[in-house]
């Protein structure tokens, strides 16, 4: 399995669309990282680019982010990417928590995206 982070300076990116790249964990069967990759993020907004297709042609299948907006959302579960948002904190520790069981999703998304305007945190 792989795992996708959105990534400024080795911490969560708080938007999805706009980080400085990507951390890409694989993890075994024993739920244990085995090898990192780092993503460049293409410019302008996430759920218009391709990355998600660039990372589901990876064999990414859950991305753990700050906040993203219903298109990312929407673009991302359309390739099998499920999105854990609410996370914050440096991406390693981040991923071990999901793969201990303890981080969940926060069930808020960015909104302001559906009026044409960049969401702000």
């Amino acid at each position: 399995m792989k795992i996708a982070l959105p990534t400024a300076g080795r911490k969560i990116d708080d938007h999805f669309g706009h980080c400085e790249y990507y951390t890409v964990y694989t993890v075994n069967e024993n739920k244990e990282i085995t090898a990192t990759d780092v993503v460049q993020s293409p410019q302008g907004c996430g759920c218009k680019s391709n990355i998600v297709h660039t990372l589901a042609d990876m064999g990414v299948k859950v991305m753990l982010a700050g906040n993203m907006g219903d298109g990312a959302l929407n673009v991302l579960a359309s390739r099998g990417i499920e999105v854990v948002r609410g996370c914050s904190g440096d991406v390693k520790s981040v991923a071990e928590s999901y793969l201990a069981g303890t981080l969940k999703d926060s069930g808020e998304g960015c909104h302001s995206h559906e009026n044409g305007h960049e969401c702000t945190h």
